[in-house]
């Protein structure tokens, strides 16, 4: 691979990265199941990327992302409306739209989430994380904090009420409320 391409490539890999996340959960919105949404991801990533070189400036990567995701996710309910019974067009537009609005609010919520995560002490932020691990049982999670599996849960409850109230006062402190 040439410099140039690669270049092009690591730019692109890189706004993409940063906002897959944020691309899966607006396109979850829209769209009937999880297994829905990740086939429309992986439509939308090969458009974004054979349409990369279109993008003015990286910074507005974000912005034109989803652009290419709602029409991908739009054009895509189109088509399976000739199979079943969907949403109608201006139903889905307006859904799309709130999608968008709500996009703002909710990366505010994980950035304040995350900078909370952050303030917890090492041992206590691990097994909140561990807790919502793929595949974990919660069991083996409460034996290694060393409480009973009803303890664990209610020490889970009291994390996550006291991390409920900080990105709540991490939002407000910002005036992103």
């Amino acid at each position: 691979m040439k410099q140039e391409s690669a270049d092009v490539y690591e730019e692109f890999l890189g706004g993409f990265t940063a906002n897959e996340a944020a691309l899966r959960a607006y396109v979850r919105r829209l769209v009937p199941t999880r297994s829905d949404a990740a086939d429309v991801m992986q439509g939308i990533a090969l458009v974004l990327w054979k349409k990369f070189g279109e993008l003015d400036h990286p910074e507005n990567f974000r912005k034109w992302a989803f652009g290419v995701a709602r029409y991908e996710a739009l054009s895509w309910l189109r088509d399976k409306a000739r199979d079943r019974c969907v949403l109608a067009d201006d139903l889905l537009n307006t859904i799309a739209d709130e999608a968008e609005r709500m996009d703002d609010r909710l990366q505010a919520q994980r950035e304040a989430l995350e900078s909370c995560l952050d303030k917890l002490p090492a041992e206590e932020r691990t097994l909140v994380l561990r807790a919502y691990m793929p595949d974990v049982q919660i069991r083996d999670v409460a034996k290694q904090s060393g409480r009973t599996v009803g303890a664990f849960y209610q020490w889970l409850h009291r994390m996550r009420l006291r991390l409920l109230e900080c990105t709540r006062r991490v939002i407000r402190s910002e005036g992103l409320s």
